[in-house]
């Protein structure tokens, strides 16, 4: 029977973290909250514990997952080069929602890896996260807890809804701040690539190296695959069709208005993620049935961040047959969120 603890999210109770630690060095799972999202966590130098990760979450061998450090001498007994250029980014996003793929020591099972030479290793910056680790005295291999390709848990229930009795134990420390899953940037090469945009925004990583950073397209073939997150269907809402409109914010929201009112007349179950931006404009003019879930103000991507998830499993709650979302055009963490309603949507319009 998966165990529930209760954690304070600023100041967790050592004893608490200790016996959540103590299932880890067992071999067994425990899902975490990190900055970003709750985290299903085991030792990863245990290649079994790791392969009933894959096993849980239904997630394809061939898809790597991030391993989670709690100190720079970890990063060191996972990662066998950290090049000098990476130091800056190391110095302000560790502990933060960053991670790099580096080349990675032999010791790193190939079940963490999906068989490849790199790792991708970051230092999670969340009290419980960090307290684990430490308690747990391995760096942890934890993907999303969730089944594969589902949105991403936000909230220990989420966890719970997903992947119930098959975890060992679930620490529960309330809704996590940032929201959806950390950057992940290609360090093997200079300027460095970047995988998957997250929390840490691709503007500051930029300022910080002064350099320009490519953004890799999704993945296509598995062996393109050299971090979690770069597959192009991901995070998607179950039992319900994601329609994504696309493009300047005027057509797009007239277009998904008038998608809305269509889809209803024709006896379909319709949602609607909207900004607040759009609520103020559309009004009444939406058929009272369709439902809507705010995202928050576009023009505050950290607040719609922290929402999208959580948005999502609530219009899969309420039944809802076709969700309608506009991508937004904010800078900063909007690339993440379009980025994570790309890889949701079933229909892009543009």
């Amino acid at each position: 029977m998966v165990r529930v603890l209760r954690v304070d999210p600023r100041h967790p109770a050592p004893e608490v973290l200790a016996q959540a630690g103590e299932v880890l060095r067992r071999g067994g799972l425990v899902a975490f909250p990190t900055e970003t999202v709750y985290g299903l966590g085991a030792d990863a130098f245990n290649p079994q514990a790791v392969a009933r990760i894959f096993q849980v979450k239904g997630r394809p061998a061939s898809d790597p997952v991030i391993v989670h450090i709690a100190s720079h001498a970890q990063l060191h007994r996972v990662a066998a080069e950290v090049p000098a250029w990476a130091e800056p980014l190391i110095e302000r996003w560790m502990p933060g929602p960053l991670t790099l793929v580096l080349p990675k020591r032999p010791e790193v099972p190939d079940v963490v890896t999906a068989g490849k030479p790199t790792v991708a290793v970051r230092m999670p910056a969340h009290p419980v996260a960090l307290g684990l680790i430490r308690a747990a005295g391995t760096p942890v291999a934890a993907p999303s807890a969730n089944r594969f390709g589902h949105t991403s848990p936000t909230r220990a229930e989420h966890v719970l809804a997903d992947l119930g009795e098959a975890v060992d134990v679930v620490l529960d420390a309330g809704p996590t701040p940032i929201g959806v899953e950390s950057t992940i940037l290609d360090a093997t090469r200079f300027p460095p690539r970047l995988l998957r945009p997250g929390g840490a925004p691709k503007e500051a990583l930029e300022a910080l190296l002064g350099v320009a950073i490519p953004v890799v397209a999704a993945a296509v073939r598995e062996e393109e695959v050299m971090a979690p997150g770069m597959l192009p269907r991901h995070y998607a809402p179950q039992g319900s069709a994601l329609w994504l409109f696309v493009g300047p914010v005027q057509p797009a929201r007239a277009w998904m208005q008038a998608t809305a009112r269509d889809l209803h007349r024709a006896g379909r179950r319709v949602g609607l993620l909207a900004f607040d931006e759009d609520l103020a404009v559309l009004g009444d003019a939406l058929p009272a049935e369709v439902a809507v879930v705010r995202l928050g103000p576009e023009a505050d991507p950290e607040a719609v961040a922290r929402r999208l998830f959580a948005a999502l499993r609530e219009m899969e709650a309420q039944g809802v047959e076709v969700i309608l979302a506009r991508e937004p055009q904010s800078p900063g963490l909007g690339l993440a969120v379009r980025d994570r309603l790309r890889r949701a949507a079933d229909r892009i319009f543009s």
